[in-house]
């Protein structure tokens, strides 16, 4: 055994001896083929872990866009608050303060994704008392491509009080497909667009400025003791005012008979009876406009159960006054904003007895409606579709149908067109 162990170390090492031999003679050669071998492995090595990186920090980024979708938050970045920078968005302010000032809601309602009825009569009430407005524009970039958070501070003057009030607002202005701006204050922002727009309110330079503002604002009330009570009045004024005249439109669409809702109808118009029923088309079916998120309250702080794609149809179980509809979804009860959807099937129905009809088609109207107030006029029931004109005070309208909804079908240039039902008679 140990004669068989020392004739297999023998022969190793007779051929290592060969082989030191044999690289020792060839050195020259074999040594630079040894180099380029190595270089050669230390450079497919350093290929492969930057492949590695490339792919892991593609997965990251995938997994960004991902979580984005899903609320998981994005960082906000650190950037300087500039002045008179965005192209446009100085003049784009300037026409929207003097809007305020002159109380001219149209113009408003344009440069505003959303305003309801009662936010146009504030603002109509506010201009009466307000005489001029300056503005100084600071933005930083918001959280989408062509968005910007907005700090506009203001100095107001006021007919009753002689000093010029200092204020600070904040918009989130979004950019329109033609180029022109819009301030987004009731779209549907997502988790992430307003942990953004908070983020972005509590850096330190946009922190300066608010106290800047405040700053100038509490040296004037400790000047003028006057200065507190004059706004506390002035904003008692005008909610008192909103209030009375919401109650007296309230007023005009309802006959205090003492029970339920009053029909509309011309002055002296008999009340129908049962052999004369009056038939009203109501919308029993509405689809979406645009993806929308489906809530579980008529909240936009409400939990989401879901999101509906666009012409995606739910069974309309009521449409309240705040700017929320009740569908059916899945079994239950969910709520979406009103401004996403639209009618996709009616019923007409005796208003006397609320039994509903068969047949589910609607039915023509004939007529015409009056024009109460300026009211655009769109291509759906929607405030969100295309603008097709203005309707003036006092300008007829040919109806096709009064909905349930909130808007009337209207036949306009020979189309079918539709105004909000509050601002025609």
């Amino acid at each position: 055994m140990n004669t068989s162990n020392n004739t297999i170390q023998g022969f190793l090492k007779a051929k290592f001896d060969a082989l030191k031999g044999w690289l020792i003679r060839y050195s020259k050669i074999v040594l630079p083929v040894i180099l380029i071998i190595c270089v050669g492995f230390t450079i497919m090595i350093a290929i492969n872990a930057n492949k590695r990186k490339v792919e892991q920090e593609e997965s990251a980024v995938s997994q960004d866009n991902g979580a984005e979708t899903d609320g998981t938050p994005e960082e906000v970045p650190l950037v300087p608050l500039e002045k008179d920078t965005v192209s446009g968005i100085n003049e784009f302010f300037e026409t929207y303060y003097k809007a305020v000032v002159d109380g001219d809601t149209e113009t408003m309602g344009n440069m505003v994704y959303y305003m309801d009825a009662t936010e146009k009569l504030r603002a109509a009430e506010t201009s009466k008392y307000t005489e001029s407005a300056s503005i100084e524009v600071y933005t930083k970039t918001g959280p989408n491509e062509g968005t910007y958070i907005a700090f506009v501070s203001t100095e107001i003057k006021f007919y009753d009080y002689d000093n010029l009030l200092p204020g600070l607002n904040t918009f989130y202005v979004c950019t329109k497909e033609d180029g022109s701006f819009y301030i987004n204050q009731d779209g549907e922002l997502s988790d992430n667009e307003r942990r953004y727009i908070r983020e972005v309110q509590l850096q330190d330079d946009v922190i300066d400025l608010n106290n800047k503002v405040t700053a100038a604002y509490n040296d004037m009330v400790v000047e003028d003791s006057t200065l507190a009570d004059f706004l506390l009045e002035l904003t008692d004024e005008i909610e008192k005012n909103v209030g009375e005249t919401l109650a007296r439109a309230e007023g005009t669409e309802q006959i205090d008979s003492g029970e339920g809702d009053a029909e509309e109808g011309a002055e002296g118009e008999e009340t129908p009876t049962d052999d004369n029923p009056t038939l009203e088309t109501v919308v029993t079916e509405v689809k979406t406009t645009d993806v929308v998120n489906i809530r579980t309250s008529d909240s936009e702080t409400a939990d989401k159960l879901g999101k509906a794609a666009i012409g995606d149809t739910f069974k309309l179980l009521e449409e309240r006054g705040n700017g929320w509809s009740k569908v059916e979804y899945n079994g239950g009860e969910a709520f979406i904003k009103s401004d996403f959807l639209e009618p996709s099937k009616t019923e007409v129905r005796d208003a006397a007895s609320a039994e509903e009809s068969t047949d589910t088609e609607e039915t023509a109207a004939s007529g015409t409606v009056t024009v109460k107030e300026n009211v655009r006029i769109r291509s759906g029931a929607s405030e969100t579709s295309e603008k097709i004109a203005t309707a003036y005070k006092g300008d007829k309208l040919e109806v096709i149908m009064k909905q349930a909804d909130g808007w009337t079908k209207i036949k306009y240039n020979g189309k079918t067109a539709y105004v909000k039902s509050d601002y025609v008679e």
